[in-house]
């Protein structure tokens, strides 16, 4: 393991829940050839400086993600769709240090797989902006606002991604209309949903 990022290391010394899990992932990931980074606060296994699965841990489980999981083949139906609205990533969830040593073999067929499909330079298509459904609360301010509508249409698509799944989630019209004037001052200022 002389792949071990040093920088990483608190990340699984400060893990409580999952300890063994994370470090037995660790294991897999660094066997598998990949380089240990510190990204969004977690551990990100890369080649060639492209994403191919991170470790993340959350009260229920720990995880490995595969950041074009939606590229893999799956014929053990393990990899999981976070929402409905996650296009790209998949993740295999564990809640015991068995069963992933009972599945590093397999583990470790998925990350080369996931390498096999970053080397191809294969690419998750999209859906497009357009393709998301438009809360009419904001296609009502985009009609009476064109700086609003010429802000957002200059937005990144992920970005407009972001703010329609944003404002199309709420049931309430009142919640749509207020989370559309609350960020309006954001799109006309080029700034994402996320974005300091």
């Amino acid at each position: 393991m002389s792949n071990m990022n040093p920088m990483v290391d608190f990340y699984f010394n400060q893990a409580k829940k999952w300890q063994q899990e994370l470090e037995q992932l660790r294991t897999i990931a660094l066997d598998c050839g990949l380089t240990e980074e510190l990204k969004w606060g977690v551990p990100c296994y890369t080649r060639q400086d492209s994403n191919i699965v991170l470790i993340h841990d959350f009260k229920e489980y720990c995880a490995f993600l595969f950041f074009k999981g939606a590229l893999l083949n799956d014929p053990n139906g393990i990899l999981i769709q976070q929402t409905k609205n996650v296009q790209s990533a998949r993740q295999i969830r564990f809640t015991n240090v068995r069963e992933i040593f009972d599945m590093a073999p397999t583990l470790k067929t998925y990350i080369l797989e996931a390498i096999k499909v970053e080397k191809a330079g294969l690419k998750v298509e999209f859906k497009k902006p357009e393709e998301f459904a438009m809360a009419a609360e904001f296609q009502n301010k985009l009609d009476q606002i064109p700086a609003l509508k010429t802000a957002f249409e200059a937005l990144t698509p992920g970005r407009q991604r972001a703010y329609l799944l944003h404002f199309s989630a709420p049931k309430q019209s009142i919640t749509r209309e207020s989370r559309v004037e609350k960020c309006m001052p954001r799109i006309l200022n080029g700034k994402g949903l996320n974005d300091l």
